[in-house]
């Protein structure tokens, strides 16, 4: 041999050693492209792999992990493959190198037995997560998985007791079972070595008390057992598990007081034990070591101990709504995030001193007190501020003019104190403001003008005070405002222009406003309550006021009106009382048989001239609005489902549906938008019109008014495309669009008809229906199933800006479609600074988070479905009296022992079973509009809840 070739020899011979030692066994090449076979099969369209080459190495394939030099397949990873067979689980466990196996948020309904018996012998086999599936039945019992560190089986359906199927996993370090069914007692089998750190058991139906035997598993960080039925007390023992750092018992039926054993535990952080039924006093030292405290919604009394508030590790605390009296603690950490306080019985004066040195401080509530004194000056040092909640007090003086010097003020609620003086004028400083309410107060003065400055107000409340003079001029500038109170002052003069984005309230009652009504009112269009009561008006009722197609309650009474009451539509509540010289509109008189023959000829004669003029009036119609179609005729617009129904008019169809495909026309559609007289109903962002094409089908014709600032301008390509994805959802609980048009200031959008209009006008009998239990059961099931789609949607969740009885269509009486699916695709959330607080949902619906939060999120819609299961089981509206349903059922709940007084009678006396059945879904309800987010399940544990209630 050639020596100078000796080096490259031996290198050439070390390259090909590694490549070869480096390949897969055949076996887990084989068992790879098996399983590439079965999800391939079982997933189709919405494969995985698409693309990846069958025959290329596994350790490429998206979701495999191998060992450093591709020798072995350590990892399988495959959350959202879209996968609802398990026939590969146990061909995946013949990998007898793997590690970790993760399958979690699929379709998988059953864990197939060979799985636990190939699985089991694989020696190291870390962790398992089959979360976020339909798995139903018993928890199987664990025989091998020695090695078993990890098991979550979270979010599924598993029901039955958790004994000792666990026993085995004798290495077992986290345990996560949340969001299932299971019953019986918190399990403490989970290995004869108690090495468990993480026990996550919230959201099942664990009844009996916290078991002492908890405390064996010394090595415990994380409990988590909220949202079940333990009862009993907290064991005094829980203080010896030394390394807890996470405890959280919300939501469930604890009583006694709080241990004073669990200050011993200096790694704590986090305690949360909110909403149960806890006495006592608060012991002193509980914060010594903690970062975030929720002890809100049970009932603990006595004073606030001195020390509370002030470690400095201290960031959140919420002692909302107990029996708590006393001051407000002086001594409070310069870390404080989040303070809540309200709902107590605390008294005295604010500790003004304390909030000089709080610049982290971004929530501050103190309402529903008996603090007294002045409102200090200091708090305009906390910079960071976004909430402060100091309603229904005994606060007195001025509002300060410091107040302005919190430039991250969003939302200001004074309301219901005994202040005085003016309206500091510099408050228009506050350009982040959103909400302000200083009603029930004895302000006097005028109206600053300042106010018109404050671009970003949602809700301005002003009413019960003594102002005086007019409304300034310029508060039309405001064109972010849903909500103007003025109510109860010494306001008078002219009426100015109001801004066209009103939409809750107009309430100008008891007042001194004299004359006509004024014409500009004309322009609020999407109003919904117009209250001019108790003031001077006069001359007759103008009819603009029925055209008003949002308006459901106008107050007239007690004013000098006169004439004739124009006639409403039915599902208008109008209020004339007081008026004395009205005259109700006469009925109408039925026709004379001797003038029908007349009549007729006039038909006769009138048809053919009505005939040119409406197909004059369609020409006129279609032309002007080709006019202003986007990019009509470009490439956005040149499909195969293209529609082109005349010369001018075009659209496109989304559906797949060959009858739909055949019965839409654009063009009718068109026109029956262009006439008043086919408008159905209105929400917050949408017409809804009704169109009668030519095949004799109806369809719902939604308009969309692009010229609406909250909109994204000039989004038309991406709302197309977002449009298109919506139509491909198939979920027969929830409004899919089938077609769309897009112009330059519009959007129009096709769908089905329903017939029996919205939840809400059933509900208030304005349609002449009344919904049996069945029904109403019915229809909570159908749109619990569309927001758990929504929620669960493949690629991203989808979520409801204004979910409402108003925004729920009825097909029939038992079935409910969820509209307005598409508005989170399209608001533009840099209107809200960076959120959706300014159009996020309708009052009464409105979680209590967003006032702080300004997010649209999952928890907020589940918290809009419990006011609407609420409304189904009360029969009232969400808001009434200015009081939210939510919030007095919550009262009611908590002073009474007994729940059937909250249900509708009328409904609940029909029979025992279905009273039950009522206090069974009431039960959800409250879990659902739990002030704590964090307090309310998923909507795929509602709809479980709601199923298992039947």
């Amino acid at each position: 041999m050639n020596l100078r070739y000796a080096p490259h020899i031996v290198i050439f011979l070390f390259f090909s050693f590694q490549l070869v030692f480096s390949q897969l066994p055949t076996n887990q090449i084989n068992t790879m492209r098996r399983v590439y076979d079965m999800l391939q099969n079982n997933t189709r369209s919405s494969f995985a792999w698409n693309g990846t080459d069958k025959t290329s190495t596994p350790c490429s394939w998206r979701g495999i992990s191998c060992n450093s030099n591709n020798s072995s397949i350590t990892k399988v990873s495959f959350p959202s493959f879209s996968i609802s067979s398990s026939e590969f689980l146990p061909v995946i466990c013949q990998i007898n190198t793997l590690e970790s196996l993760d399958v979690s948020q699929n379709y998988l309904s059953s864990i197939p037995n060979e799985f636990i018996t190939s699985c089991g012998g694989i020696s190291g086999l870390k962790l398992l997560n089959l979360s976020g599936n339909k798995l139903e039945g018993i928890l199987p019992s664990f025989t091998g998985f020695g090695k078993l560190e990890s098991l979550d089986f979270s979010h599924n359906n598993l029901n039955g007791k958790v004994e000792l199927q666990l026993s085995g996993l004798n290495s077992l370090k986290s345990l996560n079972l949340s969001y299932n069914q299971f019953i019986g007692s918190v399990p403490t089998s989970l290995g004869k070595f108690n090495l468990l750190e993480e026990l996550q058991l919230s959201t099942n139906y664990f009844q009996g008390e916290l078991p002492p035997q908890v405390v064996n598993f010394g090595n415990l960080t994380l409990i988590d057992i909220s949202l079940n039925k333990l009862s009993g007390v907290i064991p005094d023992r829980l203080g010896e598990l030394s390394k807890l750092q996470v405890l959280i018992l919300s939501a469930n039926k604890l009583s006694g007081t709080i241990p004073q054993s669990l200050m011993n535990i200096k790694t704590l952080k986090r305690f949360a034990a909110n909403q149960n039924s806890f006495v006592g006093s608060i012991p002193i030292g509980l914060t010594k070591n903690l970062k975030n405290l929720d002890l809100s919604f049970n009932k603990l009394n006595g004073t606030i101990p001195q020390d509370l508030l002030s470690p400095l590790n201290l960031q959140f605390v919420d002692l909302t709504s107990n029996n708590l009296e006393g001051p407000v603690p002086a001594n409070m950490s310069v870390n404080l995030i989040r303070l809540r306080l309200g709902q107590n019985d605390l008294n005295g004066s604010f500790p003004s001193a304390s909030f000089r040195s709080l610049q982290s401080l971004t929530y501050l509530e103190l309402d529903n007190n008996h603090l007294s004194g002045p409102i200090p000056s200091e708090l305009g040092k906390c910079q960071k501020l976004a909430l402060l909640n100091l309603a229904q007090n005994n606060l007195s003086g001025p509002i300060p003019v410091q107040l302005a010097d919190i430039s991250n003020l969003q939302v200001l609620s004074l309301q219901f104190n005994n202040l005085v003086g003016e309206i500091p004028s510099n408050i228009s400083q506050l350009n982040r403001l959103q909400k302000l309410n200083i009603s029930g107060n004895s302000l006097t003065g005028s109206i600053p003008s300042s106010l018109s400055s404050l671009i970003n107000l949602t809700n301005l409340n002003l009413q019960g005070n003594k102002l005086s003079g007019g409304i300034p001029i310029d508060i039309k500038n405001l064109n972010q405002l849903l909500e103007l109170q003025l109510g109860g002052n010494q306001l008078g003069g002219t009426i100015p222009e109001m801004p066209l984005s009103l939409q809750i309230a107009l309430n100008l009652s008891h007042n001194h406003f004299q004359g006509p009504i004024p014409v500009s009112l004309s322009r609020l269009t999407s109003l919904e309550v117009l209250d001019l009561s108790y003031n001077g008006f006069s001359g007759q009722i103008p009819d603009f006021l029925t055209r008003m197609g949002g308006l459901t309650i106008l107050v007239l009474s007690n004013n000098q009106l006169s004439g004739v009451v124009p006639s409403f539509g039915g599902f208008v509540n109008v209020d004339t009382r007081g008026n004395r010289d009205l005259i109700s509109p006469s009925p109408v008189a039925p026709p004379q048989a001797a003038k029908k023959g007349r009549k007729s000829v006039v038909v006769a004669v009138v048809v053919p001239i009505a005939c040119v003029a409406a197909i004059a009036l369609f020409v006129a119609i279609a032309i002007s609005i080709s006019r202003r179609y986007y990019r009509i005729n470009d490439e956005h617009f040149h499909s195969g489902e293209e529609i082109s129904q005349s010369p001018v008019i075009q659209g496109k169809v989304l559906t797949a549906n060959s009858i739909h495909k055949s019965n839409i026309d654009f063009a009718r559609a068109m026109v029956a938008v262009s006439n008043p007289s086919n408008v159905v109903f209105k929400t917050r962002f949408s017409t809804y019109y009704k169109a009668l094409m030519p095949s004799g089908t109806t369809y719902f014709v939604k308009k969309l008014n692009w010229s609406d600032k909250i909109f994204q301008l000039g989004s038309h390509e991406l709302f197309g495309e977002e449009l298109k994805n919506i139509g491909k959802l198939n979920n027969s609980n929830v409004m899919i669009p089938l077609g769309y048009l897009l112009a330059a200031d519009s959007a129009y959008l096709l769908y089905e008809f329903a017939p029996i209009g919205t939840l809400y006008d059933v509900l208030r009998g304005s349609l002449g229906y009344s919904l049996d239990w069945a029904s109403r059961y019915s229809i909570a099931i159908g749109v619990a199933q569309g927001l758990a789609f929504l929620h669960g949607c493949d690629t991203s969740p989808i979520l409801l800006l204004d979910l409402s009885s108003k925004s729920i269509l009825l097909k029939s009486q038992n079935e409910a479609q969820i509209g307005d699916i598409e508005l989170y695709k399209v608001i533009d959330p840099s209107k809200s600074t960076g959120s959706f607080s300014a159009v996020a949902g309708s009052v009464g619906y409105i979680p209590p988070e967003y006032a702080y939060t300004m997010r649209v999120t999952m928890a907020g819609n589940v918290y809009s479905f419990g006011v609407v299961l609420l409304e189904l089981l009360t029969g009232k509206p969400a808001v009434s009296q200015g009081t939210e349903l939510a919030k007095s059922v919550l009262s009611s709940s908590e002073q009474h022992s007994k729940w059937d007084h909250i249900l509708d009678s009328s409904v609940s006396k029909t029979s025992l079973s279905v009273k039950s059945q009522m206090l069974a879904v009431l039960k959800i309800a409250l879990v659902c509009v739990s002030v704590s987010p964090e307090g309310r399940p998923k909507m795929k544990s509602v709809l479980r809840m709601l199923l298992n209630a039947r």
